[in-house]
């Protein structure tokens, strides 16, 4: 027996839960939790106690073990023992002796227990309790409570004043909670829900874990924390022992802790249920019918067990699906060879498809055979003809492995073979594993440089971390054009990617391509090329379209590197930079099928990508949110770095879900990005955030946030504005902090570069900063002038949501001169623009302020006629001091230093004719 105490997890992801348990023991004085093992039961019992405990009410905590469960009134004498002495001294003398015995202080006597005393003394005592204050009896572990002492405890509860109120934890492993009697009738029942992905990134960030890894393991945990975290901490020792760290697409290690967690879920199910799970686990694509097919004629039964347990779903169709990706590979872990062997054999007679049973067979016997390692390699062919490449690169090495000795060069074509399709896939831990079977063997330069390679294609945004393996590709590519060429381009990529330096990257490209030319490697010629364009579009080089061109005039049937660095795709990405929307989502929804079927998730990515961007453009954000979450998904599936992946979803949310999502999003962005080195997204996950700040009014924050984008764009040397626009909100959110000059400085500069590049939507955007710029100077006129143009600029453009964005600037300067019907014409018509694009949070910004709810508004009321003169930043600042902030306290929340403060606050008191704090408040309740 041992103290309920907290693990190291944390309540990450369980605050709503803590609060919806708190209400319900309030309201009804009991609650039930529930859920499986690790889920974090016992974390938010303790927020619960420890919350009682600082509101110093009585806590009689218990947390019995598995082997209590076996021990008649284990709990119970561990639960009295704990309970202070002051509240024996009431009981009386058979009482007392009851307990004595039961907490074994005292000899049984002659005649035996009186069982009934002892009932009568646990009431009393919770009674005693309850008249001095609230009592909260928290049962941790419920499911370990002994017979005896549920029984007592039962009987006890029945009796006791509402002021004693009772939360019982428990790991349900099917059928009705053991604690629920407890409970009694109508007690709330609530389930611990899993973790989603975010929330796991946030529990591995808190224990010092690389977030990119949050996809991998939550889809490998299932969102339960203890899981989480072991492996996390399992696959951060096992790159400890490699340079390089962790990778987000490295399998995960279902070691040490991590198989104990996925052990103890799998142990709530009877063996015969683990038999049929095991055979689950080895299967592709398991079904109840292939299941049954196997060897298994009552899966059925024994999957409602594990389902019931939360260990599977099986949906209407018979699939069956794991809850959390370790479980399988413990169960295979555990097998022993023989019974692995055997449910290899078992499904190879069952399953349909030749090409799985073909590797069910394979994986039945472990000595190598000539003919059978033959049909292995036909099959890997035949899923390279079909796309699906995973799969191609498994059964190519599989293939290797059945390989006799004797056909050295056999095993090595299949291990090259091998790692380009892993490598075309993106899938690193693949990628690296035949790459290390490659260089352990005597391979020829080419073969290792080809090996080499496909871990590149592999590694996504992660490219920073391969200096090592670019060199020696580059020493072993020496004399061979094809193969220099094919170094150079992927270092191009890095010097882009990784290096944030666009210039080496073109100029790389340039020498992959006369390398590719005379080695008489078209493909790689053009891509070449379109490298060369992509930088000199990022650069402002005037021969960027022509150059893609040119590489969209070479034949390229089929790009080996993947439709994301084809020209195609180069070209549909300028169609989306130009603002031909309609152009860019004709070619995307061509495209997206196509990449579909080459089995590379990093293309499918990328389409995903470009139509989430086109379609917020277009103002559709119902479509863009719906791709940015395939996007996410694939994501997290196939293993790929998640960095791009929230960038995609933080926009998506930010124009079309919710500001504090979208926060979150980039903010994972942000983390997986630095850890990558990935400079590109990087940049786009910082611009993502900066602005929800800028549209939720956090100012100052928006500023700090896209100067850094500023600073990471001008390291990168980017000059084209329209790649990532992030010019025009910055300027907007320095006229939000009070610094309308330097932002017409920097609308200038850009807008001289637009101007000169015919970057039109750019400048509409630049024109809409520079219309707030001139309200906050005072030539209202013309900020309005200037807006209305603006507006219509972006309508005739068809950017629905810039043109909405124009209007709410339109109607926030026109209430500034207190104008009020222009002021309202101008945000119904943003609203009806925001609502009409799907576009929720902007739409809320867009709503109509009563004149009481809304003291900036300029409307009368309040204090808005005071406010009107005001800038936005002078405005939320007289608001603090006037309900009480200090110089530090305001400057810390408006996160700008307190000179700056100080100078503001002269402003305000100048403008509103006040010489004081008190005379601000006054003038704002009064005016």
């Amino acid at each position: 027996m041992v103290a309920a105490t907290g693990h190291a997890d944390t309540t990450v992801g369980h605050g709503e839960l803590i609060k919806a348990v708190d209400r319900a023991l309030t309201t009804h004085g009991r609650a039930l939790l529930t859920g499986p093992a690790g889920a974090g039961k016992t974390e938010v019992v303790r927020a619960l106690t420890e919350a009682a405990e600082l509101r110093h009410e009585t806590v009689l905590r218990l947390a019995p073990e598995a082997t209590d469960r076996w021990i008649p009134e284990a709990s119970a004498a561990a639960l009295l023992a704990s309970v202070p002495a002051a509240a024996l001294e009431r009981l009386s003398g058979p009482q007392r002796t009851a307990i004595a015995l039961l907490r074994r202080e005292t000899d049984a006597p002659r005649a035996g227990r009186d069982h009934v005393a002892l009932r009568l003394a646990v009431v009393e005592v919770l009674r005693t309790l309850a008249a001095r204050g609230p009592v909260l009896l928290a049962l941790d572990n419920a499911q370990w409570l002994d017979a005896e002492s549920t029984d007592l405890l039962r009987f006890a509860l029945r009796l006791t004043p509402p002021g004693v109120r009772v939360l019982a934890a428990e790991c349900v492993q099917g059928g009705a909670p053991l604690a629920e009697p407890l409970c009694g009738p109508g007690a709330p029942h609530l389930r611990v829900p899993p973790l989603g992905t975010d929330e796991v990134a946030e529990l591995l960030v808190r224990r010092g874990l690389p977030a990119r890894l949050a996809g991998r393991i939550h889809q490998a945990s299932g969102g339960n924390p203890r899981l989480a975290l072991a492996l996390g901490h399992s696959l951060a020792e096992a790159a400890g022992t490699r340079d390089g760290g962790a990778h987000h697409a490295d399998p995960l290690p279902v070691s040490g802790q991590a198989r104990e967690v996925a052990r103890r879920l799998l142990g709530a199910v009877p063996a015969q249920a683990r038999r049929t799970l095991l055979l689950a686990a080895l299967a592709a694509r398991p079904t109840t019918a292939l299941l049954r097919r196997a060897g298994r004629p009552d899966a059925e039964a024994e999957l409602a067990v594990a389902e019931r347990a939360a260990l599977v779903t099986v949906e209407e169709d018979g699939a069956v699906r794991f809850t959390a990706g370790a479980l399988p590979t413990a169960l295979a872990a555990d097998a022993g060879w023989a019974d692995r062997a055997a449910g290899h054999a078992a499904l190879a007679a069952a399953v349909d498809d030749p090409v799985q049973a073909l590797r069910h067979r394979a994986l039945a016997v472990d000595t190598p055979d000539e003919r059978l390692a033959d049909e292995i390699t036909e099959a890997a062919a035949v899923c390279r003809r079909r796309g699906q490449r995973v799969l191609a690169a498994e059964l190519g090495l599989l293939a290797a492995d059945r390989t006799p000795c004797h056909l050295p060069g056999e095993e090595m074509a299949r291990l090259v073979g091998a790692a380009e399709d892993a490598g075309w896939a993106g899938r690193a831990d693949l990628a690296r594993r035949a790459t290390r079977a490659v260089l352990a063997r005597d391979a020829s330069p080419a073969d290792r440089v080809r090996a080499r390679l496909a871990v590149i294609d592999a590694a996504g945004q992660d490219l920073g971390a391969l200096d090592e393996t670019f060199a020696h590709a580059t020493a072993d590519a020496e004399g061979d054009p094809a193969l220099q060429a094919a170094v150079r381009l992927r270092t191009a990529w890095k010097h882009n990617l990784s290096d944030g330096d666009p210039v080496r990257s073109r100029d790389a490209a340039a020498e992959a391509g006369v390398l590719a030319a005379a080695g008489g490697d078209q493909v790689a010629e053009a891509m070449a090329l379109t490298v060369r364009a992509r930088m000199g579009r990022i650069l402002g080089d005037r021969d960027a379209e022509e150059i893609l061109a040119e590489a969209l005039a070479l034949p390229a049937p089929e790009v080996p590197l993947g439709m994301r660095n084809a020209p195609q795709y180069l070209a549909v990405r300028h169609a989306l930079f130009d603002d031909r929307l309609a152009d860019a989502q004709s070619q995307l929804l061509v495209l997206l099928p196509a990449v579909r079927r080459t089995g590379s998730a990093e293309d499918v990515f990328e389409v995903l990508r470009s139509l989430t961007e086109v379609e917020l453009r277009r103002g559709r954000c119902a479509a863009a949110r719906a791709h940015a979450r395939d996007a996410l998904e694939l994501t997290i599936e196939a293993g790929l770095s998640p960095g791009p992946a929230w960038y995609v979803a933080a926009m998506a949310e930010v124009m079309g879900g919710g500001f504090p999502r979208a926060a979150g999003y980039a903010r994972r962005g942000i983390q997986a990005s630095e850890e990558e080195h990935d400079q590109v997204f990087l940049s786009r996950s910082l611009y993502a955030l900066g602005l929800v700040e800028l549209a939720t009014g956090e100012a100052a924050k928006a500023v700090a946030t896209l100067r850094r984008v500023a600073e990471l764009e001008a390291a990168q040397q980017v000059v084209d504005p329209s790649v990532l626009r992030w010019h025009g909100e910055l300027a907007e959110a320095l006229v939000a902090a009070d610094a309308p000059e330097e932002a017409a400085e920097l609308q200038a500069r850009v807008r001289t570069t637009a101007v000169a590049l015919g970057r039109t939507s750019v400048v509409a955007a630049l024109d809409r900063a520079l219309g707030l710029c001139l309200s906050a100077q005072g030539e209202a006129e013309d900020a309005v002038a200037l807006l209305e143009a603006t507006a219509q600029r972006f309508a005739a453009l068809q950017l629905p949501l810039e043109r909405a964005r124009t209007l709410l600037a339109l109607a926030r300067v026109e209430r500034r001169r207190r104008r009020r019907a222009p002021a309202r014409a101008a945000l119904r018509a943003a609203a009806d623009a925001f609502a009409e694009a799907g576009a929720t949070p902007w739409a809320e910004l867009a709503r109509e302020p009563s004149p009481a709810a809304s003291p900036s508004s300029g409307e009368e009321g309040g204090g808005a006629p005071a406010l009107a003169s005001l800038t936005e930043a002078e405005t939320r600042l007289a608001l603090l001091v006037a309900e009480g902030a200090s110089n530090q306290e305001a400057a810390a929340k408006l996160f700008v230093s307190v000179k700056t403060v100080e100078a503001r606050l002269t402003r305000i008191y100048q403008k509103l004719d006040v010489r004081s704090r008190a005379q601000l408040a006054t003038t704002l309740r009064t005016r």
